[in-house]
């Protein structure tokens, strides 16, 4: 479980800062997700590959959701400033104890090891048991939803007359109007919030979300139990582990390089050239998404559009060897202020 350091929660300008908090936050758990997802070999793990895919696909909505938040409270997004070098540690001081170290996440391939981290971001305060083995519970200090939940108290206290916001900035619909709504006052924050948190860690009475779907924390805990959450009525809990098995064949995914940020590539290689487009790509779509979120909802569309050439750049690059290292290249995920420039 992680622990995130408590912070101010006032103001209007506590407000802001948090929801900014809160877009970093969403921005520094995409590319380790995408990279996990990018490492699977075409026709293997169909079904792990299917868990990993919704959870980026909720993740880059709950980021769209935190703009909009900020948008309408009368605070700018910055994507770029959220960007994030891996190996790195998550935003916020966030640790895996109160007081601890910070926790650091890498950029790694689809594994028993990966998912062990993807669990601890996602996990609740107290995961829910269920037959036949049992999930640990633990208390938690601070967690990323009770984050969430005081946000959305802040915004309680200090009414609607925070919400002063520009409602042509507000971006909607790339998935469903329902969950990518515009934020143009307390109830729609609210509605933001409870679907963030729910999606990430369910609530205290149920794994799932409120479409019914289990939240992200039991869905990759399917990967690593290799089972499946069902309901079952007849469980005490209404829910127990079984078929179908969610299997991870570990050759049906690329032997990929941990971290590749510092894995230096030889100059003028192939595989330079292609790690070099991806993160070209990446950074078009960084800009692309503060286009958006800075006032142009219309640039959504180029920006799905980079998005789909990101995965089609990394499909190149993923099986090719790294010079000297035994492995794989994998994304790096590297930005460039501007678009052109050296990549930081």
């Amino acid at each position: 479980m992680l622990f995130l350091p408590r912070q101010p929660l006032e103001t209007v300008e506590d407000l802001r800062t948090a929801l900014g908090n809160a877009i970093a936050l969403e921005m520094g758990t995409i590319p380790p997700y995408l990279t996990a997802l990018f490492s699977i070999k075409p026709g293997a793990n169909a079904a792990a590959g299917a868990i990993v895919r919704s959870v980026v696909i909720e993740e880059m909505l709950h980021l769209s959701l935190a703009c909009n938040m900020l948008n309408a409270v009368g605070g700018t997004p910055n994507l770029a400033a959220a960007v994030l070098r891996y190996p790195a540690p998550l935003p916020m001081e966030i640790g895996d104890e109160p007081g601890g170290p910070e926790f650091i996440v890498p950029l790694a391939r689809l594994s028993q090891a990966s998912i062990k981290t993807f669990m601890t971001i996602e996990e609740p305060e107290h995961p829910l048991d269920f037959p036949e083995d049992r999930i640990r519970g633990q208390a938690g200090y601070h967690t990323i939803g009770e984050f969430y939940e005081a946000v959305g108290n802040l915004m309680r206290e200090l009414g609607e007359g925070v919400f002063t916001g520009d409602v042509s900035r507000q971006v909607t619909g790339w998935i469903d109007q329902s969950q990518l709504h515009a934020v143009l006052n307390l109830e729609g924050a609210l509605k933001a919030i409870e679907l963030i948190v729910e999606q990430g860690e369910g609530t205290a009475q149920s794994p799932e979300d409120p479409d019914d779907e289990l939240a992200h924390y039991y869905r990759f805990e399917q990967i690593q139990r290799h089972e499946t959450l069902n309901r079952d009525p007849a469980a005490p809990e209404g829910y127990e582990w079984g078929p179908p098995t969610i299997g991870l064949d570990d050759a049906g995914v690329w032997p990929m390089i941990e971290n590749p940020p510092e894995i230096p590539l030889p100059p003028d290689s192939e595989v330079a050239r292609v790690s070099d487009q991806l993160d070209g790509t990446f950074t078009l779509l960084i800009d692309e998404l503060q286009r958006t979120f800075g006032g142009e909802p219309a640039a959504l569309g180029p920006a799905m559009a980079q998005m789909h050439a990101l995965r089609i750049t990394a499909a190149r690059l993923m099986p090719m060897e790294v010079p000297g290292r035994d492995g794989t290249a994998g994304p790096r995920f590297l930005y460039a202020a501007g678009g052109a420039g050296r990549v930081s």
